[in-house]
């Protein structure tokens, strides 16, 4: 798993499709549901006749750790859902990358309950990025 200041990737050998049905199964075993998907290529190919590599953003939220955030500071909203991206690198080749709750929660401030809820979100997401990359190494 690769990580940078704001999230964590793994590289998969699969084609994108399958990376995003792979990635949705994932988080759905951390109880997180995609509640929304931008397909970036087809947007901005719509929007501004611009060609992009297949790219998807998935809005995933796991409404029990959402509504715990929102129980302890009501704007939390703006930094929900999680975002989780899925693209293409090569053929047959996808990257699936997670935004890393606690280096979002930062903006925040000191908030315990917070804390926590982000420290729960960031563990699920790692473990979902974490079985893609294991089930794909087999």
């Amino acid at each position: 798993m690769e990580h940078s200041p704001y999230g964590f990737s793994v590289t998969l050998p699969v084609p994108f499709d399958t990376a995003v049905a792979d990635a949705t199964a994932a988080l759905k075993a951390e109880g997180f549901g995609v509640l929304t998907t931008i397909d970036v290529q087809h947007t901005l190919k719509t929007k501004l006749d611009r060609d992009f590599r297949k790219y998807m953003i998935l809005g995933a939220c796991n409404p029990a750790l959402a509504d715990r955030a929102l129980q302890a500071e009501l704007e939390i909203g703006l930094l929900l859902p999680c975002n989780v991206i899925v693209y293409e690198t090569a053929t047959g080749q996808s990257v699936v990358a997670a935004m890393a709750p606690l280096a979002a929660l930062g903006v925040v401030g000191a908030n315990p309950a917070l804390q926590e809820v982000a420290r729960e979100a960031d563990e699920r997401l790692r473990r979902a990025l974490a079985a893609l990359e294991s089930a794909t190494s087999k």
